[in-house]
């Protein structure tokens, strides 16, 4: 039975909870023992309790991995809390209208133990209003003010985009979609499509077709957005159709970047397995939109909708992924029964340590059930690792990805300024996209190193209060870590940034030149018999070092006495090795023999050119800048 406290007279729903605003579950954990220690309280004089506005109180926490039934409630604000049963019986039997010894009788009648009035008392001041379950005492409205938890790989920034009626009315429409005999249809001709498209058409071409012409990437980017409003839908839908009430839908930020997410909080009142379709509806729509694109194809030639079922495949790959907030995490956490995984990284590690520190964390740990401590503690053991792994590669290549995307930038920058000037507004608008979509991931390296590094600072002032030795030690090998890194940072051990490249998308890079850069050459190794100043003086002979196969010949220009610049002696190039027994020896004067067009950018001098100037221009010709 769910009480809605909404400031009235309480009103009592049996079964269905008004649905709040939109938002990912935070899972909260308070846990209260039956336990309660003796209060002398005055009680007569205390205000009626009162539950906060658009609180919902979903019932037990079915499928739980824990050893005690737990059961959830929901702020207005989106954020969930796990209740004990005996917090749980407290909650529903406020009303809004009747005092603590009302409420006491409830909560005893139900608990089948005797529950004072002072104990209640205690329950609610102390554990349900710093969760924000109940309204504090002395507060004129309902609206409460609890603190939010400030999770790092958490959706911030929530916009409503289909609102909870919409979201209904559509998700009831799709529902036959979740059917048995559906998935099995769906299932069968996804498997058909694949072993199509990868294996007899090949499954790269129409990527390669969208690349040659860039204007269709806007084609696929938005047919790109289709499938992942399709994919929020699958949540939707299969979470209805388990019997949970799907609430709206919307968009966010994740880590800066634009994200979409679905409110299906209400799916903690029914089973694991409505759990796991929900869960799993998401790519399973994906599945049935690249289905749709396939068809597309069928009926009208265009290639691009097979590069949209090409990316969907990534984007299935990417949503199992149980590393960050996506669907794999939401499935191993339904898997396992515990509803925030992040939240146990710090008792499953903390349980290794042993003495007295580790005894309060192998405490928490053991209320989980022994399938649930496998599941997390593997989850733990390897999630962990492999983000630090990811942290210090990013931190190695810190210059490298700098340089690459602060000259990305300028030269973006640049072009789409040039483009508005020029009067090509179109061009001018494309190119607002390109800056957008390289500022995102720029901000997104800022945010979380900021927040990461503000997360670090404040648990090691806290581990290491009271501790001045520890605090020491910590500082010293931080500052030998910085420093050993700042080292190979401006020493060059670090990854050098990678050689400028033409745009992919010149479309999406208005002003940006197409040319293929200048290509890089080293100069050969010259012979150890000569004096550095003799490569300036007429030769007898050919020089005999031997020259690899794959050696590149130099063309670096020397300046002769009349100003004109002269080439320098050069290696032979492999072809003209089989010929160097044919052709008499010739003097440093005459032209060299003619380099690979690979070798250097600079043009061949011809033989009748005693003194040839080296060209400048490249060996590629630029291709037109697509408007």
């Amino acid at each position: 039975m769910t009480v809605l406290g909404d400031g009235a007279a309480a009103r009592y729903d049996r079964g269905t909870p008004v649905p709040g605003p939109g938002g990912l579950p935070v899972i909260h954990e308070q846990v209260a023992s039956d336990d309660l220690p003796p209060v002398g309280i005055t009680v007569e004089m205390r205000p009626v309790p009162r539950l906060s506005t658009g609180l919902e109180l979903h019932g037990v926490y079915q499928g739980s991995g824990f050893t005690e039934p737990r059961y959830i409630a929901r702020r207005r604000d989106g954020q969930v809390v796990q209740l004990s049963r005996l917090l749980y019986l407290v909650a529903s039997s406020i009303d809004g209208a009747s005092d603590i010894e009302t409420v006491s009788h409830r909560v005893s009648a139900r608990h089948g133990r005797e529950v004072s009035s002072e104990n209640v008392h205690y329950l609610i001041e102390k554990k349900l209003d710093p969760l924000g379950v109940t309204v504090p005492d002395g507060q004129q409205d309902d609206e409460i003010r609890a603190p939010r938890s400030d999770l790092l790989l958490a959706l911030k920034g929530h916009r409503v985009l289909f609102n909870e009626h919409r979201v209904a009315r559509i998700a009831r429409a799709l529902t036959w979609l979740h059917r048995p005999a559906a998935i099995a249809v769906m299932l069968a001709a996804a498997a058909a499509m694949d072993l199509w498209l990868f294996v007899f058409f090949g499954a790269v071409e129409p990527v390669l077709q969208v690349l040659d012409q860039p204007v269709l990437l806007l084609v696929v980017f938005i047919l790109t957005v289709a499938s992942l409003v399709f994919h929020e839908f699958g949540h939707a839908s299969a979470c209805r159709y388990g019997g949970a009430r799907p609430g709206c839908i919307g968009c966010g930020l994740f880590l800066i970047w634009p994200s979409l997410y679905t409110d299906v909080t209400d799916v903690y009142r029914i089973g694991r397995a409505g759990r796991l379709r929900t869960d799993l509806g998401g790519v399973y729509f994906n599945v049935v939109f690249m289905l749709a694109m396939a068809g597309a194809y069928f009926g009208t030639g265009w290639t691009f909708f097979l590069a949209a079922v090409y990316l969907g495949h990534f984007e299935i790959l990417e949503q199992l992924m149980p590393a960050v907030r996506l669907d794999g995490y939401y499935i191993l956490g339904d898997l396992a029964g515990v509803p925030d995984l992040y939240g146990k990284i710090k008792p499953v590690l903390l349980s290794l340590v042993p003495g007295r520190r580790g005894h309060a964390a192998r405490t928490e740990v053991a209320g989980l059930k022994r399938s649930a401590r496998t599941v997390v503690a593997t989850w733990v053991l390897t999630m962990v690792p492999l983000l630090a792994a990811e942290l210090g590669y990013a931190l190695w290549n810190l210059p490298r990805i700098s340089t690459t995307m602060a000259r990305s930038l300028i030269d973006q920058l640049g072009g789409t300024g040039a483009a508005f000037v020029d009067g090509q507004i179109a061009a001018g608008l494309v190119g607002v996209i390109g800056c957008v979509m390289l500022l995102c991931p720029m901000a997104g390296v800022v945010y979380l190193s900021a927040k990461l590094g503000g997360r670090v600072l404040r648990a090691a002032t806290r581990s290491t209060a009271g501790k001045p030795r520890l605090r020491a030690a910590l500082c010293a090998l931080a500052l030998a870590a910085l420093a050993g890194l700042s080292y190979a940072w401006v020493s060059g051990l670090t990854p050098h940034p990678l050689p400028k490249q033409p745009p992919i998308a010149p479309i999406l890079q208005p002003g940006v030149s197409t040319a293929e850069p200048p290509a890089r050459h080293t100069s050969a190794p010259r012979p150890h018999h000569l004096h550095p100043s003799a490569t300036n003086k007429p030769s007898a002979k050919p020089s005999s070092a031997p020259t690899s196969p794959g050696s590149r010949a130099s063309a670096a220009p020397s300046v002769s006495p009349s100003g004109s610049r002269s080439p320098a002696a050069t290696t032979p190039s492999p072809a003209a090795d089989s010929a160097a027994s044919q052709v008499p020896p010739v003097k440093s004067s005459a032209s060299p023999p003619t380099p690979r067009p690979s070798a250097s950018p600079a043009a061949s001098a011809t033989p009748a050119s005693p003194a040839p100037s080296p060209s400048t221009s490249p060996t590629h010709t630029p291709s037109p800048t697509a408007t």
